[in-house]
């Protein structure tokens, strides 16, 4: 039996890269800062995230740098040849499979978000 399940909150730290595939698929990357509550020093760790699909679209539409999220996924270890040695080069990363916005309703810009009637409900 194996288990992989990763739990994260933090602030995304860029823009999200976001690529609408020919296949119809959505990939959205961002990476993640999140602070250690036992760390005495004030450095994050960092964490890249790879989200797909319908997560990946509403991360497009609401997520921006700073926006604190939460993310459940698991670790994956994407490997490749670099171009210019050849060598194979690793890097982990979080497959995203549920996001949740954790920001305050006012941290998000009312005229991105549809039907939004400017009372505080969406």
């Amino acid at each position: 039996m194996g288990l992989n399940v990763v739990n994260l909150v933090g602030r995304v730290g860029a823009e999200p890269d976001v690529k609408y595939l020919e296949s119809g698929k959505v990939v959205c990357k961002l990476t993640l800062a999140v602070k250690r509550p036992t760390s005495k020093d004030d450095q994050p760790d960092w964490f890249n995230l790879e989200i797909w699909n319908k997560p990946a679209e509403v991360a497009a539409n609401y997520v921006h740098k700073g926006s604190l999220i939460g993310v459940q996924g698991s670790l994956k270890i994407d490997t490749w040849n670099d171009r210019s040695s050849g060598a194979l080069r690793s890097k982990p990363l979080i497959r995203v499979d549920r996001l949740d916005l954790l920001g305050a309703k006012k941290d998000i810009d009312p005229s991105a978000v549809p039907n939004y009637g400017g009372d505080g409900e969406f």
